[in-house]
């Protein structure tokens, strides 16, 4: 199973980026798919889930700013990134799962910087 990023790269504070992550397995064959990140010097954090049945989650620090959300016909993942802040500042990554460990994409990188 592949998990191909996309979707980085510099933007100015306030603005808004949309990654994309396409999985080379249908993503029906997943009950949990997610976005983690992972800033230099700090370990790898949740940024935002949604599972099988479409209920999402997200970390406290991009609620009402991110959005999850999945196309099947596409088999892909997004993160609509808005009002983007120089703390969101990371290498985002793709994870897909249906039981333990899972798969993770390579990583895209997200710099918010004026």
């Amino acid at each position: 199973v592949q998990l191909q990023a996309s979707g980085g790269g510099l933007v100015q504070p306030g603005g808004s980026l949309r990654l994309s992550c396409a999985s080379s397995r249908s993503i029906d064959s997943y009950n949990f798919m997610g976005w983690f990140r992972q800033a230099p010097g700090n370990q790898r954090e949740l940024v935002a889930t949604i599972n099988s049945i479409g209920s999402t989650n997200y970390a406290d620090s991009v609620k009402g700013r991110f959005t999850i959300s999945t196309d099947n016909a596409k088999n892909t993942v997004y993160l609509q990134m808005n009002s983007l802040k120089p703390e969101d500042t990371a290498v985002y990554y793709c994870h897909a799962r249906r039981i333990s460990p899972g798969y993770w994409g390579q990583g895209t990188l997200v710099t918010v910087s004026s």
